[in-house]
C-alpha cells in the first residue's frame, strides 16, 4: 500500500485533494476537488515523483456545487503520460463482507503534504441515494477523513486494490465517518472505466467494445419512449428480472453499465445489445450489437413457441412480422411505425420511426424485408399489419412488394391485418384467446355472413351473438361502407378471430332489403364454399394460395378473391400486445 506510486495529489488554486491513476495519462478526483478549473490551474503530483504535471478536466459527472449533489467526479488528463503503473480494482462486491473489509484511503489533509493514510469499512453496500456507501471509522483512533481526502483511492487493505472514491467526510472531527463513490458508480459518469472494473463473464475488450457501439448509436432515437434506457433494460431483463433501479437511468450507458456490472444474466446484456441495434441507423452498427458477444446465446437459438391445438399439432407455428402503424399523436397525418420479427416468445423491433403518411409505406416495406434476417431458414412466416381502424382498408396486400419487384405484397407471403384498438384491449385479447382454445377442439368452424340484407342488425345483440355462435364473419361490403361500420365494430368487440371482406363496396339494384346482381352477396358465397372444412388457424395460408390464383389470373374480369381482406388474430403467436399509454411524442 505504501508503495503504491499511483495515488496522486491535486492542487487546483487554494484547493488541494486527493486523485489516483487509472490510465497511463488519466486521473480520477472529484469535480468539487477541481471546482475552480475554469479559472485556476490544474496540477498534479504522485507519490514518488518530485515534479507536478499540468493536467485539465476532460470530463465531469454533472456535480452542480451542492453537497449531496450526485455526479462529483472528474476526470483529469495529464499534459504527457507518465510511466506509472495505474491503480488496479477489485470486483464491486470485494469492498463488503462479513466479517468488514478493511478499506484503507490515501489522502492529502493539512500538515500532511506528502499524504497520510485513513482506515475506515463501509457500513453496507445499500447506495444512499442511488450514489454513495457510507464509510465508518475501521478503529476509534488514528486518522479520520478530512478535507484533503476528497478524490483519494479507497482500497482494500489486503490487496491494495481500488473499490471506489472519497466524495466526503463528516464536518465534525468527532464523528468519523464520511461517504465513497463505489467504482460501479463512477464507471456510470466515465464510461471508459468500466473496462477496469472486474465483472463477471466480460473481459475488457468485450466492454470496450460494447461501450464504443453503445456511445456510437446515433441521437436519432433520443427521447423517444420505445428506446429510452428504461424500455430496453426492461425488455432485456423481462418481466421477472431485475427492476429498474429507483429513478431509472440517467443514460444510455448507465443502463448498460447496470447490466454488466449488477445484472448476472450474460443473455439479458446480449438482448440488450440486439435490442439497441434495432434502434441503430449505421448498418455495421447494427450488424455489430446484434453479434456481441458472440458466446453468447441468445433467443434465436431457442425453440419457437407451440401453440396448443391443430396448428401445433399438424403444421409448423407462424413466425410473424409484425407491422404496427398508429397515430404518432404529433398530427392528422403522422404515424408511428414499428417493425418486429417474432421467434418464439421473443420479440425483436427492426425499426421505428414517426413518419409523415406518403412514407410509411416505403418505410414499412424496407423493415419487412430487414426483417427476414431474424427468421430461422425453416421458419414459417406471417406478415401481420396492425392498423387504426380508419386503414384497415388500405390495399396493403397489394403494394409493391419492393422497388425491384413489382408484385403483390400479398402473393409474396401469407398476409393478414389487426385491428389496432382490439390489440391493446386486454379484455378482447383474453377473449381471443379463449376462443382459440375452443377451435381447436372443433372440426369445423361457424362463418356467420354479414350480407346487404344485414344491415339493419341491432350491433349489441350481433356483438352477443356473436360471442355464443360464430367463430368466422364475412362481410360483403368493406368496414367503412355505409351500414357496415357499426356492424363491423360489432364483430371486432365479440371477439372474433376471423373476419373477411372485399375491398370493393355492393353494386346492384336494390328490392325489397336485398341487392339483385350484388357482388358482395356472391363474394360471400363464394367465400362460404372456399372456407368450408378448412381449419381457422390454417387460414392466413390457404388466403396466400387464393390470392396467388387471384392475381396471376388472366381472366378479364377480376378474380373474385382480387381485393379479399383478412382480418385474422391469434395471440399465441403475437404476446405482448400492450400499446403505450401516452403518446410517443408527448
Amino acid at each position: 500500500m505504501n508503495s503504491a506510486s499511483w495515488h496522486a495529489r491535486i492542487t487546483c488554486g487554494r484547493e488541494t485533494g486527493a486523485g489516483f491513476l487509472v490510465t497511463e495519462r488519466h486521473v480520477l478526483t472529484c469535480a468539487h476537488v477541481v471546482a475552480r478549473s475554469g479559472t485556476e490551474e490544474v496540477s498534479v503530483s504522485f507519490a514518488r515523483a518530485e515534479d507536478a504535471l499540468p493536467a485539465k478536466v476532460v470530463a465531469h459527472g454533472g456535480w452542480d456545487g451542492h453537497d449531496t449533489a450526485p455526479g462529483d467526479v472528474a476526470v483529469l488528463e495529464l499534459d504527457r503520460s507518465v510511466a506509472l503503473e495505474p491503480a488496479e480494482f477489485a470486483a464491486p462486491s470485494d469492498a463488503y463482507g462479513d466479517p468488514p473489509r478493511r478499506l484503507v484511503a490515501y489522502g492529502f489533509p493539512k500538515r500532511f503534504e506528502e499524504g497520510t493514510l485513513a482506515e475506515y469499512r463501509a457500513t453496507a453496500d445499500q447506495l444512499i441515494d442511488g450514489e454513495w456507501v457510507q464509510l465508518e471509522a475501521w478503529a476509534g483512533h488514528g486518522q479520520p477523513l478530512a478535507p484533503g481526502f476528497s478524490g483519494a483511492a479507497v482500497t482494500l487493505a489486503d490487496s491494495g486494490q481500488v473499490v471506489g472514491m472519497v466524495s466526503s467526510a463528516a464536518r465534525d472531527p468527532g464523528i468519523r465517518n464520511g461517504r465513497m463513490l463505489p467504482a460501479q458508480v463512477i464507471a456510470r459518469y466515465w464510461p471508459r472505466l468500466g473496462e477496469l472494473i472486474p465483472t463477471p463473464g466480460y473481459g475488457p475488450a468485450d466492454k470496450k467494445r460494447l461501450r464504443e457501439l453503445v456511445l456510437a448509436r446515433g441521437p436519432e432515437f433520443d427521447g423517444r419512449p420505445e428506446c429510452s434506457p428504461e424500455r430496453l433494460y426492461s425488455d432485456a431483463v423481462g418481466a421477472f428480472g431485475p427492476p429498474l433501479p429507483a429513478g431509472g437511468f440517467g443514460s444510455l450507458w448507465n443502463a448498460t453499465w447496470y447490466l454488466l456490472s449488477e445484472v448476472p444474466d450474460a443473455e439479458a446484456v446480449a438482448r440488450f445489445a440486439a435490442r439497441l441495434a434495432d434502434f441503430t441507423e449505421d448498418a455495421p452498427t447494427r450488424s455489430a450489437l446484434r453479434a456481441w458477444p458472440s458466446r453468447v446465446p441468445d433467443d434465436r437459438a431457442r425453440p419457437p413457441l407451440k401453440a396448443p391445438g391443430r396448428a401445433a399439432a399438424g403444421t409448423q407455428p407462424w413466425s410473424p412480422i409484425l407491422v404496427e402503424i398508429e397515430p404518432s399523436g404529433s398530427g392528422d397525418h403522422q404515424f408511428l411505425v414499428e417493425v418486429s420479427a417474432y421467434n418464439g416468445r421473443h420479440r425483436r423491433v427492426v425499426g421505428s420511426r414517426a413518419l409523415p403518411a406518403d412514407r410509411v409505406r416505403g418505410y414499412a416495406l424496407e423493415r419487412i424485408d430487414e426483417a427476414y434476417h431474424e427468421l430461422e431458414p425453416g421458419a414459417r412466416e406471417l406478415i401481420a399489419f396492425v392498423l387504426p381502424r380508419r386503414w384497415l382498408n388500405t390495399d396493403v396486400a397489394h403494394w409493391q412488394r419492393s422497388a425491384d419487384d413489382d408484385s403483390p405484397l400479398g402473393s409474396f407471403a401469407p398476409l393478414v391485418v389487426m385491428d389496432l384498438e382490439r390489440r391493446r384491449s386486454g379484455g378482447l385479447q383474453h377473449k381471443l384467446l379463449q376462443k382459440w382454445l375452443r377451435l381447436d377442439g372443433q372440426s369445423a368452424a361457424r362463418l356467420h355472413r354479414i350480407g346487404c340484407g344485414s344491415l339493419g342488425q341491432d350491433p349489441v345483440r350481433l356483438t352477443i351473438g356473436l360471442r355464443r355462435g360464430a367463430d368466422m364473419v364475412g362481410f360483403a361490403s368493406p368496414p367503412r361502407a355505409r351500414g357496415t361500420r357499426r356492424l363491423f365494430q360489432a364483430s371486432l368487440n365479440a371477439a372474433v378471430p376471423v373476419m373477411l371482406w372485399p375491398r370493393s363496396g355492393c353494386r346492384g339494384e336494390h328490392r325489397d332489403g336485398v341487392r339483385e346482381g350484388c357482388a358482395g352477396e356472391a363474394f360471400l358465397d363464394r367465400l362460404a364454399e372456399h372456407l368450408a372444412d378448412l381449419p381457422p388457424s390454417e387460414l392466413p395460408f390457404h388466403i396466400h394460395e387464393l390470392r396467388e390464383l387471384a392475381y396471376a389470373s388472366e381472366d378479364p374480369d377480376p378474380h373474385w378473391a382480387y381485393d379479399l381482406v383478412l382480418l385474422w388474430e391469434d395471440p399465441r403467436y403475437l404476446p405482448d400486445p400492450t400499446g403505450y399509454a401516452h403518446s410517443p411524442v408527448g
